[in-house]
């Protein structure tokens, strides 16, 4: 079973790994909460391999805790996700981003690095 931590790890790889001087005073990642109450998160993909690929909204509804609905619009990723529903929207963004590819992969960490 795959710890929970790891998304989390993986999305800030991915955020490190755009980070190149001048990409990160721009762009981002934001999370925030919804009043319903649920999750919302926001990936700025401009300037990214990600600003053009296709992505297919997703959206599904099992009840009012457990929903979550994913989508592109103006160069952003947005999930929007009930209270307990933030890993499967970050899994949903890593899975579309990286298509099989290891993110690890993409750029060395900092305790690596050097």
């Amino acid at each position: 079973m795959a710890r929970k931590s790891e998304p989390f790890n993986k999305i800030m790889q991915w955020y490190y790994s755009h980070c190149d001087g001048d990409w990160e005073h721009a762009n981002g990642i934001r999370i925030g909460t919804l009043d319903n109450p649920g999750w919302h998160l926001q990936i700025d993909l401009e300037g990214t391999e990600l600003e053009t690929r296709p992505f297919v909204e997703i959206s599904q509804m099992k009840h009012e805790i457990e929903w979550y609905r994913c989508w592109v619009e103006n160069k952003k990723f947005h999930g929007a996700g009930g209270p307990m529903m933030m890993v499967t929207i970050i899994e949903t963004f890593l899975d579309w981003a990286f298509l099989g590819e290891d993110p690890a992969g993409a750029r060395p960490s900092p305790a690596s690095a050097g």
